[in-house]
């Protein structure tokens, strides 16, 4: 899209549908992911560097923006008609 173009709703959501795809597969995959690694410590009692607290902590609060986004625009769409 051209720099000085406006996107359209249709073009925008039409984006945000693009956007919720890769995410959705994006999050399949680190869900996957992450609970075999939280099986593999809890089973081997494996030691694992704090970072990934904070780490994770910003992963789940920016999960929470983004779903409190998308809620807006859900309810916008709701009320369209």
């Amino acid at each position: 899209m051209d720099e000085n173009e406006k996107p359209t709703v249709e073009i925008s959501l039409g984006m945000l549908s693009d956007a919720l795809g890769k995410a959705a597969d994006d999050l399949r995959v680190a869900r996957d992911a992450v609970e075999r690694a939280r099986l593999d410590i809890g089973s081997h009692n494996t030691s694992i560097a704090r970072a990934v607290v904070g780490d994770a902590e910003r992963v789940i609060d920016c999960l929470r923006e983004t779903d409190e986004s998308l809620s807006k625009v859900m309810k916008d769409l709701k009320e369209r008609g």
